[in-house]
C-alpha cells in the first residue's frame, strides 16, 4: 500500500519532494517492502501546497476526516498544520469504507493527486457524483484514493479492539519487542493505559525490523486465537514460542500484517 521513510518534509516541501525520491530506496533501515508501494508520504497541507508537483504521483496521507460529502467522498485535513486547507478524497477503490465514528480517529488513504473534475470523475470511474455538491471543489486538489483504512494507535487498538476486529488497518509504532522474525509488538506510549499490540507476518516475511524502528503495518485485526491462527496462517513458530505467546496473547487482540515497511507517518 505505502511507501515510508522516518522522515520530515517541510510544509512548503518541492525541495523536500524532489529530494525523497532519490533518498526513499536507500534508507529502508533494513527493512524492505514485501510488495509494490506507493511513491512518497505526505500531508494534506503538502498536497494543497504542492498540488502541481505532485499531481499524477500516488500518494498517501494519514489525516482525519472533517467532513463527509457523499457515499464516495469526504474531505480530510491534518489536526497538527493549525488552519491547513481540507482536500476532498474520492473513494475509488470499488469497496465500500465507513468513516469512524470517532472523530479523533484517523484514516489512511493511497491514490494519485488530481485536480478534481466531477466530469473526468463521473467518467472514469462511475461514481455518479452530483454536480451541484462539488461546486466548491472543482479544480481544487484531491486524491482519488485506491485503497482507504482506518488507522488508530496501537494503544487505541489494545484499549478497545472491538471498535477494529476484521477490519482492515494502517497502524504505526515503534517495534519493541522482537520474538522472532515473523513476530513482534508495537509500542505506544502516548496513549495512557494502552498496552502494545501485537503483531504477526504470516508467511514468509522478507526484510527484518529493528528494536527501535518506527514502522507502518497494513493488515487486518483479529482475536488471538491459536488454533484459528494455525489453521489461517503459515506461522512456522516453535512450540516454545506458540506456549508463550498463547499464555500472554489468548483472545486478545492480535494484528495479522500483510506488509510492514518503515514508517514517515507523524504519530
Amino acid at each position: 500500500m505505502i511507501n515510508f521513510l522516518q522522515t520530515k518534509w517541510s510544509s512548503k516541501g518541492a525541495i523536500a519532494l524532489a529530494l525523497s525520491a532519490v533518498l526513499l530506496p536507500a534508507c529502508t533501515n533494513n527493512l524492505e517492502p514485501e510488495s509494490a508501494v506507493p511513491e512518497t508520504n505526505v500531508t494534506t497541507e503538502e498536497v494543497t501546497d504542492n498540488t502541481n508537483q505532485l499531481i499524477g504521483q500516488t500518494v498517501t496521507v494519514r489525516s482525519t476526516p472533517i467532513k463527509k460529502l457523499g457515499l464516495s467522498t469526504f474531505t480530510v485535513s491534518d489536526q497538527q498544520f493549525f488552519g491547513a486547507e481540507p482536500i476532498l478524497v474520492v473513494n475509488a477503490s470499488g469497496e465500500n469504507f465507513t468513516l469512524p465514528t470517532d472523530p479523533n480517529t484517523p484514516i489512511q488513504a493511497t491514490g494519485q493527486v488530481s485536480k478534481f473534475v466531477i466530469a473526468d470523475i463521473n467518467r472514469d470511474y462511475n461514481l455518479g457524483l452530483d454536480p451541484n455538491l462539488y461546486k466548491d471543489y472543482e479544480s481544487q486538489p484531491a486524491i482519488i484514493a485506491q485503497s482507504l483504512a482506518l488507522a488508530p494507535k496501537p494503544g487505541e487498538i489494545t484499549t478497545n479492539p472491538g471498535l477494529y476486529y476484521g477490519k482492515n488497518l494502517a497502524v504505526t509504532g515503534e517495534v519493541e519487542n522482537i520474538r522472532n522474525t515473523s513476530s513482534f509488538t508495537l509500542d505506544e506510549d502516548k496513549l495512557f493505559g494502552g498496552q502494545d499490540l501485537l503483531v504477526i507476518r504470516a508467511g514468509n516475511p522478507q526484510g527484518t525490523v529493528n528494536e527501535g524502528e518506527k514502522v507502518a503495518v497494513t493488515g487486518v485485526l483479529r482475536p488471538f486465537v491459536i488454533a484459528e491462527l494455525e489453521r489461517d496462517y503459515d506461522l512456522n513458530w516453535d512450540l516454545t514460542l506458540q506456549k508463550t505467546l498463547e499464555a500472554e496473547y489468548s483472545n486478545k487482540p492480535v494484528f495479522v500484517a500483510d506488509e510492514v515497511y518503515p514508517s514517515a507517518i507523524p504519530q
